[in-house]
């Protein structure tokens, strides 16, 4: 086996072992600092609370060593409505500080790096290690935005039957903050582990309102959206709150199933467009590393760049074409 391989192995290992341990780590921890950093988020001051904790084990040093270029990194735009790595790591409900996330970006270039290093060699392969590398830096954010998609159709989905539940609570007389408790104690996640956090930041003396204005920031969710200003309305104008959820609860669910039956009559053109798109890409990179040789040629040669050119602009082109018919708005 050629030393890069071994090298690239060794790399493999090292990164995963790395991830296990930061893994385990936050389990282990006991939760200190992540028990203060929750008070001050809720505007809560205690002696000590905003202040990180003296530097203790592997997870701590690192952290402290990470965080600088993080927050530099990770900044949002607010004005863009761009947000920050830790509002997208809270949006898809991973449990990663901002400098654990950055740690795994660094991770993921440096063994996608090796892994081209091991395959084509240096300095031959140069460009391949720097497209691997960049490749590597993006699947991380790649892997988030898929979590936060998901999470967002999960939540959707469950808001009907959820604002069904939280009318049923008022009618039964409960008021609205124990509304959101009954919902919190019966529904399932991801619905549940946020209207749990509302539950704790009106324990906390927050309002209602603001609770919900917090999901609707977390989730940025449409049509929670819709219920957060609905609950503000009511408070300022009054009104019959249940009956108002009824006839959202009504709209969601009729979105949800049309939007249910628009995807099955577009999953055929749907899958069309992603087999069009992905597997021309996926077979030219596996057979490019499977046999170099055969295509060096598309490389090398002028005639070669003008072709890839050609089938990457059809390739977008189609998907685009596909994209614009299957995409019907409710």
């Amino acid at each position: 086996m050629p030393i890069g391989a071994i090298l690239g192995l060794f790399a493999f290992a090292g990164i995963f072992l790395l991830f296990v341990g930061l893994n385990q780590a936050r389990r282990s921890a006991g939760g200190t600092e992540d028990f203060q950093a929750r008070l001050a988020a809720y505007g809560v001051t205690t002696a000590g609370a905003t202040q990180l904790p003296p530097a203790s084990g592997l997870r701590d040093t690192m952290n402290r060593l990470f965080s600088p270029a993080a927050e530099r990194v990770g900044r949002g735009d607010a004005k863009k409505g761009k947000p920050s790595v830790a509002e997208q790591l809270n949006r898809a409900d991973l449990k990663l500080r901002t400098s654990e996330y950055f740690m795994i970006q660094l991770g993921m270039t440096a063994l996608f790096m090796l892994i081209g290093l091991a395959r084509f060699g240096f300095p031959g392969g140069i460009i391949q290690i720097v497209v691997l590398g960049i490749a590597g830096y993006l699947a991380p954010g790649i892997y988030v935005k898929y979590r936060i998609n998901r999470r967002l159709r999960a939540f959707n989905n469950q808001l009907g039957d959820t604002l069904t539940l939280l009318s049923n609570a008022l009618k039964a007389g409960y008021s609205f903050a124990q509304a959101i408790d009954t919902v919190a104690k019966n529904a399932v996640p991801p619905i549940a582990d946020e209207f749990a956090r509302a539950v704790r930041e009106m324990n906390l003396g927050g309002s209602p309102d603001e609770a919900l204005q917090n999901i609707t920031k977390r989730i940025a969710s449409a049509d929670f959206d819709l219920v957060a200003t609905a609950y503000s309305i009511h408070r300022t104008v009054g009104g019959n709150l249940a009956e108002i959820l009824d006839n959202i609860a009504y709209t969601i669910r009729e979105r949800v199933r049309i939007k249910g039956e628009i995807s099955t009559l577009t999953a055929q053109a749907r899958a069309s467009g992603t087999l069009i798109t992905f597997l021309p890409i996926v077979l030219a990179t596996f057979m490019y590393f499977v046999t170099p040789t055969y295509f060096r040629p598309m490389f090398e040669n002028f005639v070669g760049w003008i072709l890839i050119a050609i089938g990457a602009f059809m390739i977008f082109v189609g998907n685009l074409i596909i994209r614009r018919v299957v995409a019907i708005e409710v």
